[in-house]
């Protein structure tokens, strides 16, 4: 039986561990914190078919998909909610760019309508007067990721897989020592810590970037489906500087998760007032009557974005025994599950579903971020 040690406890690591757990492999799994902590708990937790790029599209549909054959039969696990995604467009240039995601939606057999701004309007009211249509991809949906990683862990517990907290300060071949002193060894080794992994492995070109959210009080009538501005892929993928994008979704129990922010290399926990008055400014933008809704509770998390925006999945190019599945930045819930699949599958050298080449980290020396 093969050993593997995986260093990170949220829902990357926990998806890993289960599907290294299920094909008999003696699996531990090191959390320094809490199991579905870090950006597990931070995040939204859209599970969101993205199309920026083949690659993209191909990782997060599998994800998609994954997720709907394991939320089926216990939907309440995952606090699961199909809400959709409706984009946005508030002119005709972005009006023109519906019908372009639409026809690579359609190339790809996901599920999409275009609607003009009657249809609009019909589905989502609140939204403030004057846009011009939006495109609604049904299929998209929620949960919440905390509890999701600790059903997957409790899936893996089940195959036997073990879990041990504390802190790992230093990798070496076949084994990880902990700040307390203890030393595990394992035939393998996994990283998939988030934005952590570049204190245990700095030459990986993984760079932070910090976002807000705000929840609120219940308002379930408010909206039906997550609202997000076409714009949002330019924003959310800006290379330098802070940005904000639109992004409402609708929980389940009526809340309402106001989003986004992105702010480079910052990984403090400190909330960034000004920013998030901007976040804020532009959600009422699009939705007028957010200026009367109550919130909760404000908080930052960290993503862990790399060079190209795709996650790296696969062996270390320049450690033996050492895998890295790390770098999802913002769609580490969408593609947990397709994820620690890619990764099972070279591991195990079994066929994959999907082409791994545009996920395999590369040579490290011309990566490093600038």
């Amino acid at each position: 039986m093969s050993s593997v040690i995986i260093v990170g406890g949220g829902i990357v690591g926990c998806a890993v561990a289960l599907e290294l757990a299920q094909a008999g492999w003696q699996v531990t799994l090191i959390e320094r914190d809490c199991l579905g902590s870090g950006a597990t708990a931070a995040g939204m937790g859209h599970i969101v078919v993205m199309d920026e790029g083949e690659a993209q599209l191909k990782l997060t549909l599998f994800g998609q998909q994954l997720w709907q054959a394991l939320t089926a039969d216990h939907p309440q696990q995952h606090e699961y909610h199909a809400c959709g995604t409706l984009w946005v467009a508030t002119d005709a240039e972005e009006w023109d760019l519906v019908a372009e995601k639409a026809a690579v939606y359609q190339q790809y057999q996901i599920a999409c309508e275009i609607l003009d701004a009657a249809a609009l309007y019909a589905h989502e009211p609140a939204l403030r007067a004057g846009l011009v249509g939006g495109l609604l991809v049904p299929n998209d949906s929620v949960v919440y990721p905390p509890k999701s990683a600790v059903y997957l862990w409790q899936q893996a517990e089940k195959h036997g897989a073990t879990l041990v907290y504390g802190e790992v300060t230093t990798i070496q071949t076949n084994y990880v020592q902990l700040n307390d002193g203890r030393q595990l060894s394992a035939d393998a080794i996994v990283v998939a810590n988030g934005q952590r992994c570049i204190d245990l492995l700095p030459e990986l070109p993984i760079r932070a970037k910090r976002g807000q959210l705000v929840i609120t009080e219940r308002y379930p009538a408010l909206i039906k489906h997550q609202l997000v501005e076409l714009s949002y892929i330019k924003n959310a993928h800006a290379s330098s500087g802070d940005s904000v994008a639109f992004n409402l979704q609708p929980r389940p129990n009526g809340q309402l998760l106001i989003g986004s922010s992105r702010q480079f290399d910052r990984t403090d926990r400190q909330i960034d007032q000004q920013l998030l008055s901007q976040m804020l400014r532009k959600a009422i933008d699009y939705v007028p009557a957010l200026a009367d809704v109550r919130c909760l509770r404000t908080w930052t998390g960290v993503r862990a974005a790399s060079p190209d925006g795709l996650p790296m999945i696969g062996q270390h190019p320049e450690r033996a025994g050492l895998w890295l599945n790390v770098g999802h930045e913002g769609l580490g819930i969408t593609t947990a599950l397709s994820s620690a699949r890619l990764l099972a599958d070279q591991m195990l050298q079994r066929p994959s579903h999907l082409a791994i080449q545009p996920y395999l980290p590369r040579s490290l020396q011309q990566e490093q971020p600038q």
